[in-house]
């Protein structure tokens, strides 16, 4: 027993020690990084002790630091030896993300490699550059013109299902938004049908659930991130299940789209011409009757030279199924709740939705989806008020100045703060009022890094034109048949920020039926 004490008492005066010398190096040779405002860090642990390893706190924690520091927008913390500072004003914002050198991910999102690999999403570098310029043609408008179909028919669905809770009170609408989502994402994607909206006990819809939890727990909890702890006391094991029948299925469509797109494809075809001839009702290298999806357009990409592996392939489809699942959900929902609870902006809309279909249950096309201007403001509103991803971190990769005050140096963590930043009283008046009449054109000249729901500069998100029209599509469906009554405050939602913002209990609302 004393042996075991004594060994004790040594590493903790090892680790103290080594922290120590850590703490006064920094303060020598990192002294702009103290005149960043921020809570007083201790050694060794720096501010770590004084954050929640709960998402809720934390994220609660979050939003209160930026208020204190809300005079200078950006605020500093130590964790542990890791520098890093939560920035959310527009002007110092914009030097990073208008920048082509501070595009790699924090090192947090290492996390994610087993599921994601090194797609889009999480790769640095030549790769990222690569990847980012072969993929942006399967985002081209005419292939997005063919996902209205998908948009369309799952909205359908989720519909018929929310007609059987109509007119009978409160309910939860958290989960009908999600997993009309996942069945988008999922046809979209990989071109195949989960059905889970009709089965949302699938192991594949659980698994894309359960995996995204593990993530961000592991994230939040610094004791998980080593991996024999994450495996001796976390869900290390339960993770790597959801992993397994999330690869097994992502690598059966592939393997079986593949063996499809073989037999099917025209070998003089190439991407462009799929953008330029793809008519509404024909396909070019799939079957007639066949939707494309982007798994088709990155087997396409591979048969013309780009030298994509199977492990590249489906690093690439389980991004989009990760970027395209939940965020969208979450914004859907939250804009949701916002129009059921501003009667008058619903009012704006029903009449909008009146003028574009009138009596007709047509659904809705390109050209009603471009007719849907207040609709438009009202999503980009409530992405102001909760944007789908609340934070994200980018690794500084040489020193970089912010404004007159600041200097950022290398290998610190910067975390871009959009709940935060949306707040700013000189571009958003009365910030915390719900008024989409501030995306009419007449109002929108403001700093173009006051409003970032999907980032900006070279490393914005790929799909924003893909999740506006889904978001439309959506609402739209709602709308014309539903009146939306919210029946919680704001206040109550209770949004937590992880990865993404999200209703922590759902978000509750009453519907009736339009006449």
């Amino acid at each position: 027993m004393a042996a075991v004490l004594l060994i004790l008492v040594l590493a903790a005066t090892l680790v103290a020690v080594f922290g120590v010398s850590w703490y006064l190096k920094n303060k020598r040779t990192h002294p702009d990084f103290d005149k960043i405002p921020g809570p007083r860090p201790i050694p060794v642990l720096g501010n770590a002790h004084q954050l929640s390893p709960d998402a809720k706190r934390f994220y609660n924690q979050l939003v209160g630091y930026c208020n204190e520091y809300a005079d200078s927008g950006i605020f500093k913390l130590l964790l542990c030896c890791q520098p890093c500072v939560c920035i959310y004003r527009a002007d110092l914002v914009e030097p990073l993300l208008n920048s082509s050198k501070h595009m790699d991910k924090a090192d947090e999102y290492r996390f994610l490699h087993p599921w994601l690999g090194t797609g889009l999403l999480t790769s640095t570098g030549n790769k990222w550059r690569i990847r980012r310029k072969l993929l942006t043609p399967t985002f081209h408008f005419k292939i997005l013109h063919d996902f209205i179909g998908v948009f369309n028919d799952q909205a359908d669905v989720m519909v018929k299902k929310l007609q059987k809770v109509a007119d009978k009170g409160p309910f939860n609408v958290f989960p009908y938004i999600t997993l009309c989502a996942l069945d988008i994402i999922c046809e979209t994607a990989m071109g195949r049908h989960v059905n889970a909206q009709g089965n949302s006990d699938s192991d594949y819809v659980q698994a894309i659930n359960k995996i995204t939890v593990h993530i961000l727990l592991r994230m939040r909890r610094p004791w998980y991130w080593p991996d024999f702890l994450f495996y001796l006391l976390g869900p290390g094991r339960e993770h790597d299940r959801c992993l397994k029948t999330l690869h097994s299925f992502t690598s059966k469509v592939i393997m079986e789209r593949s063996e499809a797109f073989r037999q099917s494809r025209s070998q003089q075809t190439t991407i462009e011409d799929i953008m330029k001839g793809r008519g509404d009702d024909e396909t070019v290298y799939l079957e007639k009757g066949k939707r494309l999806a982007f798994l088709d357009m990155l087997l396409c990409a591979s048969a013309e030279g780009h030298h994509l592996s199977f492990e590249d392939i489906r690093e690439e489809v389980d991004t989009f199924m990760f970027e395209g699942h939940d965020t969208t959900a979450a914004a859907i929902t939250f804009c949701t709740h916002l129009i059921g609870d501003h009667p008058h902006v619903q009012d704006k809309l029903h009449e909008e939705m009146d003028q574009i279909f009138g009596d007709s249950d047509r659904p809705a096309n390109m050209k009603d989806l471009k007719e849907m201007k207040y609709l438009e403001c009202t999503v980009k509103e409530a992405l102001r008020l909760f944007p789908s991803v609340p934070f994200f971190g980018r690794s500084i990769t040489e020193d970089v100045k912010l404004g007159d005050q600041y200097t950022l140096k290398k290998d610190t963590t910067a975390v871009i703060v959009p709940v935060a930043l949306h707040l700013d009283e000189r571009y958003f008046p009365d910030p915390y009022k719900f008024d989409p009449d501030r995306f009419l054109p007449e109002n929108a000249n403001r700093h173009p890094y006051s409003y970032i729901p999907f980032s900006a500069g070279p490393r914005n998100c790929i799909g924003q034109r893909f999740a506006l029209m889904e978001e439309k599509v959506m609402l739209s469906s709602m709308l014309r048949k539903f009146d939306i009554i919210s029946t919680q405050r704001r206040e109550d939602l209770s949004p937590i920020g992880e990865l993404i913002l999200r209703p922590q209990f759902g978000v509750d609302v009453k519907l009736k039926s339009r006449k």
